[in-house]
């Protein structure tokens, strides 16, 4: 026995929020299946230009390339070297100003040193280290230059250290050389193995303040820190090879005066180490005019690498590509937060449609499921109505209702010739009532019999013969074909249960379908339409169905690219318009044919006699084959004439009505 219990709802998902709608999406899904794509492709290619009113996959790229061209457009990678030589020209300049108006042997010597110092900034900056500046202006633009190389070179490793290092106490330098040893100590612990969660709680809780973004495990905060080196390297790589050896002297003179050379290369080391997938040897070309500083600089390539990431998962081009290997957080980062939101919206579409069952995963292979084939059929089936006219009512319409069949629960008064079976209880009571209290035996009489009363419901037994031969490809009808099809089994499989439906597909060889089958078949490159194996297969199957009251072969063999068109030349006609064997010829058989002693003979291409009756050539439309007929012979069985082509249908035996197209 099932207990439930009921409680405050205390978060989580909505329990009373309605199902994910996605039948807009499952729908376009439906048309690329059926015009030959696989449902993985399908669905990937729904992902990529997004349903209807939504941004897909692709949307998302194009906004990455926009930013990426921004951002290449964004300054210039040299920066630092430019405000390094500025600031030591104007120290230079400065301390020139000063040592002219002194006219000593003193001033004389210095300005033949400032003369003699290399055009390198580097080299020009290390040698003045020593130097005692005269002008006060010059000294303070000196260490300004120092300053600078610090913030921008610790910058360059950590994003936000040229905020936090402006001011900085020696004091402050100690806690960074600190943390510094405490975090190469901490990746040195967990390459041995170790459990380091609470190694890691502690550091944070230490050196938080170093690292803005938060990282929330070791994992997180490696990935940041292997990221921004990696983007480092390659600023360094970008440079022209003096640039670069001026750079990497400059920033080692600073690491040197910090104390930090040796804990940053360990770091780096580590670093590359655990995330030897990162680009540590690529470079870039930004192409703006304005001057970008390390930390800058290293910011944007870091930014590009991002971008190109987030370009590379969102493609969804390489194996075993999924969205959740998209990160949400970087794109928000990256992208914003519509970004975001417009990614969660394509998860959930491709979640929903594997939670509510329409799509089905079978090892590698994604498959639709029954009930989105269901679907399928049924959207199917209301597109090509929505494009017909009602001309024919197409239900199961009988004579003889209510002489035989399934009990209704009523019952009615016994008329002569009913042959259904009698209801007893309102018989005797009937009786009862018409003789009253007696005490004795109940005499019935013929006004007291009452039968029960009973409808009568029509089955037919219906065969599909869709032609997959590949001229159907070449007419361009091939998710016509497949659409009418399934429109038409669902027609008959859902507002008639009772019927008999098989799908025969035939080209060089005839098969039974599944409405599955069907709607997944891709094309195949065969030549041949071979009707008379599908036609058998159709005999086939109504013969295993002898009590059924109607009888029909359909052919979707037509050229037409309309569904609606396609479907007129297949639709249930009114039972009015049938024929059987004893009946007049059907008005589009052939007019001028001859009757012989055999049968009746088409005068054009037959070279023998057909079957009972045949169709001209000339006369027949399109959508119907040039000459066919059916033999006489055992219920059931049919045979189709030398010269016929295109499509037909499987005419039953004498002792049933059918029609033929």
């Amino acid at each position: 026995m099932s207990t439930f219990r009921y409680g405050p709802w205390r978060g989580g998902p909505d329990p009373l929020e309605p199902p994910y709608d996605v039948a807009a999406a499952l729908d376009e899904i439906g048309d690329a299946v059926l015009d030959g794509t696989s449902p993985r492709q399908a669905l990937q290619e729904l992902l990529q230009r997004g349903p209807q009113g939504m941004a897909g996959l692709n949307e998302l790229r194009r906004r990455i390339r926009e930013r990426q061209r921004e951002v290449r457009r964004s300054g210039r990678l040299d920066g630092t070297l430019e405000q390094v030589r500025r600031l030591l020209d104007q120290a230079l300049a400065e301390e020139r100003r000063e040592l002219f108006a002194d006219p000593g042997d003193d001033a004389r010597l210095r300005e033949a040193e400032l003369d003699a110092l290399p055009a390198d900034a580097a080299r020009a900056v290390r040698q003045l280290a020593e130097y005692d500046w005269r002008s006060p202006a010059a000294r303070a633009a000196y260490q300004e230059i120092r300053d600078l190389l610090r913030r921008e070179v610790l910058d360059q490793r950590f994003r936000g250290m040229k905020q936090a290092l402006e001011g900085a106490t020696p004091a402050d330098i100690e806690r960074l050389r600190e943390m510094l040893r405490d975090l190469n100590a901490l990746l040195e612990a967990d390459a041995r193995g170790e459990d380091t969660g609470e190694r890691f709680a502690e550091f944070m809780r230490r050196h938080g303040e170093f690292f803005p973004d938060r990282p929330r495990t070791l994992e997180e905060l490696v990935d940041s820190l292997a990221r921004r080196a990696a983007a480092a390297q390659r600023l360094m790589n970008s440079l022209t090879p003096e640039q670069r050896a001026e750079l990497e002297a400059l920033a080692a003179q600073a690491l040197a005066d910090l104390g930090l050379q040796a804990e940053l290369a360990a770091l780096t080391q580590a670093l590359q180490a655990r995330r030897p997938d990162l680009d540590w040897s690529g470079s870039e070309r930004l192409r703006g005019d304005t001057p970008l500083g390390l930390g800058d600089a290293t910011s944007a390539l870091q930014e590009l690498a991002d971008l190109e990431e987030l370009n590379a998962t969102l493609s969804q081009r390489y194996p075993g590509a999924s969205l959740d290997d998209v990160d949400p957080e970087l794109l928000n980062r990256t992208l914003g937060p519509d970004a975001a939101v417009d990614l969660q919206r394509l998860r959930d579409i491709e979640r929903e449609l594997r939670r509510q069952g329409y799509l089905t995963q079978r090892g590698d292979a994604l498959e639709l499921s029954p009930k989105a084939i269901r679907r399928l059929a049924q959207t199917a089936l209301r597109r090509v109505f929505a494009g017909l006219r009602p001309r024919w009512r197409g239900e199961h319409d009988i004579a003889d209702a209510g002489a035989a069949g399934e009990i209704t629960g009523t019952s009615r008064a016994f008329r002569f010739g009913d042959e259904q079976p009698i209801d007893v209880v309102r018989t005797v009571s009937n009786a009862v009532r018409r003789q009253g209290p007696t005490g004795g035996p109940v005499t019935l009489s013929v006004e007291d019999f009452e039968i029960v009363e009973t409808e009568r419901r029509a089955s037919a037994a219906v065969a599909l013969c869709v032609d997959l031969s590949f001229s159907m490809v070449e007419n361009d009808c091939w998710r016509a074909m497949k659409q009418t099809a399934l429109a038409l089994h669902a027609l008959a499989t859902t507002r008639f249960p009772q019927d008999a439906v098989e799908i025969i597909g035939f080209n060089r060889y005839a098969r039974p379908l599944t409405a599955t089958e069907l709607a997944t078949l891709d094309c195949d490159l065969v030549q041949g339409t071979n009707l008379q194996h599908a036609l058998m297969l159709a005999g086939r199957h109504l013969r295993r169905h002898p009590n059924a009251t109607w009888c029909r072969a359909r052919t979707c063999s037509t050229p037409s690219c309309s569904p609606a068109a396609t479907c007129a030349a297949t639709r249930t006609p009114n039972p009015s318009s049938w024929w059987s064997p004893t009946a007049s010829p059907p008005p589009t058989c052939c007019p001028t044919a001859r009757r012989g002693s055999t049968g009746r003979r088409c005068p054009r291409r037959c070279t023998r006699p057909c079957g009972r009756w045949t169709r001209s050539p000339r006369s027949a439309p399109r959508s119907t084959c040039s000459c066919w007929a059916t033999t006489r012979g055992s219920p059931g069985s049919s045979t189709r004439s030398p010269g016929a082509t295109g499509a037909g249908c499987c005419p039953p035996g004498p002792t049933r009505s059918a029609r033929t197209w």
